[in-house]
């Protein structure tokens, strides 16, 4: 019987051709938010299970994978079961995230830090999502985070951030919509929702863009939840503009307005759209929160916001904080191979009776310019050999031959030519 060689379902591999793409981005990634001063941690892949289950993680701490501890006996499997208290066989889980770890790890290392750390987390997370386009089940997060300003400065520095980045990278178009769950706590407070169904209500909320203002008055209503004529209360907030001003109803308190007027004031570059119906599914936001918007895409290619009460579940005192987290597998697959990086890789196609030494020595010499090399049988299918190496990247090819001497000799000729 033959034995499954796919990956596991909703993980995958790739192909030199993606491999290569994915790390080139991930280094322009990498280095535009260096260039803006913040520095990069690395953290585990497991964290304590009672700490990805404190409740900051939201519905993602559902679909947390759960690491068995050691030495479990199929009795206590049996109890556990009966008990439906499954969870109680882990003590450690594979992150959903990077944020969490980062408040753990500022918490355990804050006295070596400065005083306003500005973090760079670049790694893989897993959930147990419902594998589909744009959602898998290991996938990579790409994370700025400031760590003890309180004030508008580190949004500004995160978004101002994360939009050259993404120009850094070639996408053009995108927009940020910006919140604040200040304002959403106000309108949920205005129409009288029960604390309990505070989350709930958000999460209905939250699909607007999916159900439509009809779909989310429904849920609402089933929720026990009775809003006010939902269309017209998002013309009077201003969808899509800034239309709100001075004319804040009387239910919504005008600092959280006038905060997120002031932050477009500050960052006159970058494309803002206010959105009143902007959630972000975490449970640890706490002021203004922030999605990367393209006009192609119906989902997000990233967001964050603040989230200044999670640190103090560790600390005891809380700390001020606020991050930004590019939504790199949705990102990588819209860019494409580099054409100046497949300039600079070449191939070499070489007969079967080649000298060895004489090819290694060329190949040197050519590594040697800057170039990237490889090495290639020649065959039969020349065209199959030469299609290959263009997919991998390569952007010129040249044959080897008994008369070829030196790297001066080579005859370099465009791949797909």
């Amino acid at each position: 019987m033959a034995i499954a060689v796919t990956p596991p379902r909703g993980m995958r591999d790739f192909l030199p051709a993606d491999k290569a793409v994915r790390e080139r981005s991930l280094g322009i990634i990498r280095e535009s938010f260096r260039a803006h001063g913040f520095d990069e941690i690395e953290t585990p892949v497991m964290e304590d299970s009672a700490r990805l289950h404190s409740g900051l993680g939201g519905d993602n701490e559902k679909l947390a994978f759960a690491v068995l501890k050691r030495g479990l006996s199929p009795a206590d499997v049996a109890v556990a079961a009966e008990n439906e208290d499954l969870l109680s066989l882990a003590d450690l889980g594979l992150r959903f995230d990077l944020t969490v770890p980062l408040a753990r790890f500022y918490a355990t290392h804050r006295a070596a830090l400065s005083p306003v750390f500005r973090s760079i987390q670049i790694a893989p997370v897993w959930r147990a999502e419902r594998p589909q386009k744009g959602r898998y089940r290991q996938f990579m997060q790409c994370d700025i985070d400031i760590i003890g300003e309180a004030g508008a400065l580190a949004e500004i520095e995160l978004i101002t951030a994360t939009a050259e980045t993404l120009d850094k990278l070639g996408l053009t178009g995108c927009s940020i919509r910006i919140n604040d769950r200040r304002i959403l706590s106000a309108l949920l407070a205005h129409w009288g929702v029960a604390i309990e169904l505070t989350e709930r209500a958000l999460i209905v909320i939250d699909k607007l863009d999916k159900i439509g203002v009809d779909g989310v008055a429904t849920e609402l209503h089933s929720l026990g939840i009775d809003a006010p004529d939902l269309a017209a209360l998002l013309t009077e907030l201003g969808t899509g503009g800034w239309s709100l001003g001075d004319s804040a109803p009387a239910w919504l308190d005008p600092a959280a307005f006038s905060d997120l007027t002031a932050l477009r004031a500050a960052l006159p570059g970058v494309d803002l759209v206010f959105d009143p119906t902007l959630v972000r599914g975490m449970g640890y936001y706490t002021g203004t929160i922030f999605e990367i918007s393209h006009p192609d895409l119906s989902y997000s290619l990233g967001g964050g916001g603040r989230y200044d009460g999670m640190i103090g579940r560790f600390l005891g005192t809380d700390v001020p904080a606020c991050g930004f987290s590019i939504g790199f597998e949705r990102i990588v697959d819209l860019l494409h191979t580099d054409a100046a990086s497949a300039e600079q890789a070449v191939v070499l196609v070489y007969d079967k009776d080649a000298d060895p030494a004489s090819l290694v020595a060329l190949k040197r010499d050519l590594v040697a310019t800057g170039l990237r090399v490889s090495l290639e049988r020649r065959t039969k299918n020349l065209k199959a050999l030469l299609d290959r190496a263009g997919d991998a990247g390569y952007g010129r090819f040249a044959f080897v031959t008994a008369a070829t001497g030196s790297a001066a000799d080579l005859e370099f000729k465009a791949l797909g030519a």
